[in-house]
């Protein structure tokens, strides 16, 4: 606990209107194409397309991640800045609107680049679009904390928005490889893809700022500006439930996006298929879309911690399955990827909805919130640095078994190290990096008091 008084400004669980719900939750799914889209895509498309190797094309993906860590927090005191200074953060999001575009030149690299030189420009764009993603995600996720809003409300609020980001994730991780051209991929269809689904997240994204809008305007009892800056942001990072909370979800967070980098390999050196990565990739997402409201009952009933520590716990066990690869038989491997979709749904509406929690628990003695932007700066930084860590990590496990990079159209013979590499890194990695979210987990304490407070 910190020092802070962590009585809850008063709340309600009165229902939120399903209109304005569903127009916040329609952002997700812009915001779920870039979620996706790198992290499945983009590793392979550096080693395999761009002829980059293993190595530099993980560097290519963590050092954009790194310039995160410290503009999150920068975006989040900015949010804070507005809604104190306006009364909202519309600004912000619309300059996040602008996020396509980066989308879109991430896969449009020159013709003649390839190596060093395409790594480099993939970087820059990188860059470019996590902080306009940043804008847009930090202001949209202080939403709920901008909102006098109930423990179980806040997580039908996520629930909504879990659902839809699952079919932007489901829908952009199904088209984006057959847009690329599928087992015969090119730099040209690369560009096609980035540029089609470019224009789906514009259109999604601006009709999540009028939901927010109407959302904010609909909320019968609007919770009052908070103090934001870097007083905030050192409030947060003394929080001792945020910090807990903040490191399980970096352990998550890394994992999962390791499993999403992992999949194209997986599915072409083990499995035989590079055909099998939309199969795969909706095995992990598509039972979320019908989980979801199960964990939003399962919440209610046992509480959000409880439910969260079984999800990890689950995603563990489907791991260990994967690691046992092609001896374990297709229907198997591919039930065991579902097992992981049905814990990815519950870590994604579980650690959102307890944000807020935290946010609110850390109020004022007069109700007023404290930086809701700043924390969601730290819990979006977070989640980038996981982003990047995942991608990260399986580009190590390549480049430790001597995995051979190459351009589209060729197929050099991998050394059984680099195939054991791509097995165990898609399943004993994720397993061993699950169970240290779960112990971290574990140190978050408030949700029995949250809990008991609505």
């Amino acid at each position: 606990m910190t020092g802070l008084d962590r009585r809850p400004a008063a709340a309600t669980d009165a229902a939120l209107p399903r209109g304005p719900l569903a127009g916040f939750a329609a952002g997700s799914l812009g915001m779920g194409v870039w979620v996706t889209v790198p992290g499945l895509l983009l590793l392979y498309f550096l080693t395999d397309v761009l002829a980059v190797g293993p190595w530099l094309a993980g560097l290519a993906l963590l050092l954009p991640k790194i310039a995160d860590v410290l503009l999150h927090p920068w975006v989040g005191h900015r949010a804070d800045v507005e809604q104190t200074r306006r009364g909202d953060r519309r600004r912000l999001l619309l300059v996040g609107c602008a996020l396509p575009l980066a989308f879109a030149a991430l896969f449009a690299v020159p013709g003649g680049l390839t190596g060093a030189p395409a790594a480099a420009w993939v970087a820059v764009f990188f860059i470019a679009g996590n902080l306009l993603f940043a804008a847009y995600q930090v202001p949209y996720l202080a939403t709920p904390a901008d909102l006098r809003i109930g423990y179980h409300e806040r997580t039908r609020l996520m629930a909504f928005r879990m659902v839809v980001l699952t079919l932007g994730i489901l829908v952009s991780g199904l088209l984006a490889p057959l847009l690329t051209g599928g087992d015969a991929a090119t730099r040209d269809g690369y560009q096609r893809m980035g540029v089609v689904l470019a224009v789906g997240m514009l259109a999604a994204m601006l009709v999540g700022v009028a939901g927010i809008a109407r959302l904010r305007g609909s909320a019968a009892h609007p919770a009052p500006a908070g103090h934001g800056g870097w007083r905030a942001l050192r409030v947060a990072l003394r929080d001792r439930q945020f910090r807990w909370l903040v490191a399980a979800y970096l352990a998550m967070s890394t994992t999962t996006h390791l499993v999403l980098a992992g999949v194209p390999y997986y599915a072409e050196y083990e499995l035989g298929a590079p055909g099998l990565t939309t199969v795969l990739v909706a095995a992990f997402v598509a039972p979320a879309l019908l989980v979801t409201p199960a964990w939003l009952v399962v919440a209610r009933r046992v509480g959000k911690q409880r439910a969260l520590l079984g999800a990890q716990g689950a995603f563990a066990v489907g791991s260990l399955v994967l690691a046992v690869g092609r001896p374990a038989g297709l229907p198997v491997l591919i039930g065991a990827v579902a097992v992981l979709g049905v814990a990815f749904a519950g870590m994604q509406l579980l650690p959102f909805s307890m944000l807020p929690d935290v946010i609110r628990a850390a109020t004022t003695a007069d109700g007023t919130a404290t930086g809701a932007g700043t924390y969601t700066g730290v819990w979006t930084a977070t989640e980038a640095t996981g982003a990047a860590l995942g991608p990260y990590a399986y580009a190590l496990c390549l480049a430790v078994g001597g995995f051979v990079a190459s351009t589209a159209g060729e197929s050099p013979v991998q050394p059984d190290a680099a195939l054991a590499a791509v097995r165990y890194g898609f399943g004993l990695l994720p397993a061993v990096a699950m169970l240290a979210a779960l112990l971290l987990q574990r140190r978050y304490t408030l949700d029995a008091t949250a809990r008991a407070t609505t």
